[in-house]
């Protein structure tokens, strides 16, 4: 009885797995208030890559995203901003550097440089990284990289993942039962 009501819920459990996998990822707005870039670097040269300058701070940035990827899975990492050079390019200016994921689907990127907060330049220097795009003056540059999944992966990512779950368990079930 105990067996099948386990069996039972494995399934209502992976039927509700398969469902979270093959619903899409929301797409991507511009940020709002914004201008997107178009110079080098910040369109098609890098896949996956866009930009945006703004007067946005930080969390209204971050409260954006967050907007749009609302899964009740969503993790948000903050990351040291001298990891944005090997995720996105290695010449780019980083004041802070966060990823919102969605598990087995997305991850997204999320490089900020604001030009007045620069803890790579001293105070004095900093007015050389004024971001001026289209002859107008912004305070930030936000810089996104996404790395989406396809189905297939997401798939064989899970099923993989819950086959090593499984695998461990019934190891440390023999392990323990032998004692």
């Amino acid at each position: 009885m105990i067996k099948k009501i386990l069996i039972s819920i494995f399934v209502i459990f992976n039927i509700f797995a398969v469902l979270y996998l093959v619903s899409p990822t929301p797409s991507l707005p511009d940020l709002d208030n914004s201008i997107k870039s178009d110079l080098p670097g910040d369109t098609t040269q890098i896949s996956n890559v866009s930009a945006y300058y703004t007067n946005m701070t930080r969390t209204e940035v971050m409260n954006f995203y967050k907007a749009y990827y609302s899964s009740p899975f969503r993790i948000i990492l903050n990351h040291p901003p001298e990891k944005s050079k090997e995720i996105i390019v290695n010449t780019i200016q980083s004041y802070y550097f966060q990823e919102i994921v969605i598990p087995f689907k997305e991850s997204l990127y999320i490089n900020g440089f604001e030009w007045e907060n620069d803890v790579f330049t001293k105070a004095e220097n900093r007015s050389k990284n004024k971001l001026i795009y289209d002859e107008k003056e912004y305070k930030a540059k936000i810089t996104l990289r996404r790395f989406p999944t396809t189905i297939p992966h997401r798939l064989i990512a899970f099923f993989s993942t819950e086959f090593g779950f499984i695998i461990t368990f019934f190891v440390f079930k023999s392990f323990f039962n032998k004692k």
